[in-house]
């Protein structure tokens, strides 16, 4: 076991003290399986949709939002390997011959595929707004009568590759390609190929009006199978002896391609923080409200925080107490 002696009893009494509001539910799975599982009760939404104050379950499906994006990345890498998809060096608009109108443009003319999977794209693209807000670029394309144009206009502020800029839409487009190459809607392709050989049976992704799944946002997964994900990718890309997501592709995945924010890096949809405090480099997916799936490699530890901070300011609070106050301090540091 890799979590010291006396950590539930501390994480318990946290929870129970109230120090971990919002918290919905916590999964912690290491190389022998289930390590811990907390489940609280807690007003929740579903895709912005409120459904109330639910009494969470092992059963209850929980919005990842933006943990999505980093899913895509690994059906990505899937689909590359079954041939559906172009290769990350392919350039973007290639992929793309209904808007050949816009393809003029410099910055359309150099981007590839591997700047929409670093969102390195170098177009405007503003998601700081709530997501209550119109403004706010994911929601204005989720409402545009054609999202891809939506995405594809957005007038060039950088050099492709040059800096990174948060984008739902730079996900989106990856969406379109793994739909367009396998035949399958986003969800679909998600249950047949990484899904169902992990044994997840229960999920959920949200469409917009157009009946498009939002690759960026929508899916619902339980927390015990999130957790499983990432224990999958763990154990590189396999799992029951079954390849799932290519080890090649984690390692390109998981290779640091930009800087994004404070000693954070940015691979292909992941988050990547090199670690000096003896526990090893951390790879994680965040998304709105304090979503998280947090991978520990050198402690083989996958930890899955969902919560129900949507759009609140201080929505970090509660998995940065989770990871910062007790998992790390729960293990023993390596010299």
């Amino acid at each position: 076991m890799p979590l010291i002696e006396g950590f539930t009893e501390k994480l318990d009494a946290a929870i129970d003290a109230g120090a971990l509001p919002g918290l919905h539910g916590l999964v912690i799975r290491d190389d022998n399986g289930l390590v811990l599982e907390r489940y609280l009760t807690g007003a929740d939404e579903g895709w912005g949709r409120p459904l109330g104050e639910v009494r969470f379950s092992a059963e209850t499906l929980h919005d990842l939002r933006s943990v999505s994006k980093s899913l895509v990345g690994l059906l990505y890498g899937i689909a590359l390997d079954r041939g559906e998809v172009p290769p990350p060096d392919a350039y973007l608009m290639a992929q793309f011959p209904d808007y050949a109108d816009l393809a003029r443009a410099p910055h359309l003319a150099t981007q590839k595929i591997s700047h929409a999977l670093t969102m390195t794209l170098g177009q405007a693209w503003n998601e700081d707004l709530p997501y209550s807000d119109p403004a706010n670029s994911e929601i204005a394309m989720e409402r545009a009568p054609d999202r891809y144009r939506f995405i594809l206009e957005q007038p060039a502020i950088a050099a492709p590759g040059s800096k990174w800029i948060y984008s739902g839409g730079a996900t989106a487009l990856l969406g379109h390609l793994i739909e367009r190459g396998s035949g399958a809607s986003l969800l679909d392709f998600a249950r047949m190929h990484l899904l169902a050989p992990l044994g997840i049976e229960a999920a959920e992704w949200f469409a917009g009006s157009d009946g498009t799944y939002s690759a960026a946002s929508g899916l619902r997964l339980r927390p015990r199978d999130l957790a499983t994900i990432g224990e999958m990718v763990l154990r590189g890309g396999t799992w029951l002896s079954r390849k799932v997501v290519p080890a090649a592709w984690l390692n390109e995945a998981f290779t640091p391609r930009i800087s994004c924010f404070d000693d954070v890096e940015y691979g292909y949809q992941w988050y990547l923080r090199a670690a000096t405090d003896g526990h090893g480099p951390r790879r994680f997916a965040m998304g709105n409200g304090g979503q998280r799936l947090i991978l520990i490699p050198e402690r083989g530890l996958s930890i899955a925080i969902l919560c129900g901070g949507y759009n609140q300011p201080d929505q970090w609070k509660t998995p940065a107490a989770i990871m910062l106050e007790h998992v790390l301090p729960g293990l023993a540091v390596r010299r």
